[in-house]
């Protein structure tokens, strides 16, 4: 399955991002069943993509599920699923993840685009309390909130557009405030997953 439809434009760029991506992230149904993985997730849990479409997110959970199917659902509807999980990788080995969770609007079929940050490579301080959307990006805040969902660092993304580290995230930290996300894995979820304009 592609996630590109015809033509050029927001579903090309999608589709770009979520290959190209250093960020972990899947493709789900509505019942968390993986339809599609990066290459940074499959890295990430240590197993070839093949193996782990058809399996459920929850399978790599350690301890199974954290919402029933109804708490799914409720959450999906409202957009907001977001928090910490211990996911436990081909190895054995276990490591603790930000994730972000967001119904997606581009390729046109119901599905949820999961995204998975390392704690350790991000630090927990990048989960903030979430809100209402306040307002729209501006064009920097695209271009920083893009190469966030490609895997770039603060460090990365301030050597490329020329600004300090410091600004680099103010840029991310103005991002999750104008679309609700609560940590860098929902900003990136909620930034793939809309049409954000």
């Amino acid at each position: 399955m592609g996630v590109s439809a015809p033509g050029s434009g927001w579903p090309s760029l999608f589709e770009e991002t979520f290959t190209r991506s250093q960020t972990p992230m899947a493709l789900t149904d509505d019942k968390r069943r993986v339809v599609q993985v990066n290459s940074a997730l499959a890295r990430m849990l240590g197993y070839p993509p093949s193996r782990l479409v058809g399996r459920h997110t929850y399978d790599f959970v350690v301890g199974g599920p954290l919402l029933s199917r109804e708490e799914w659902h409720r959450v999906i509807d409202r957009g907001m699923v977001t928090g910490d999980a211990e996911l436990r990788r081909a190895d054995g080995e276990t490591m603790l993840v930000q994730f972000g969770v967001h119904p997606e609007s581009v390729t046109g079929e119901r599905l949820v685009l999961f995204v998975a940050l390392a704690v350790s490579r991000w630090g927990r301080h990048f989960r903030r309390e979430g809100g209402d959307a306040t307002g729209e990006l501006s064009q920097r805040e695209h271009e920083v909130v893009e190469m966030v969902a490609l895997g770039a660092t603060s460090e990365e993304i301030a050597g490329a557009l020329n600004i300090s580290p410091n600004t680099a995230r103010k840029h991310v930290t103005k991002s999750m405030r104008k679309l609700g996300a609560r940590s860098r894995a929902h900003l990136v979820a909620k930034a793939l997953g809309e049409r954000v304009s």
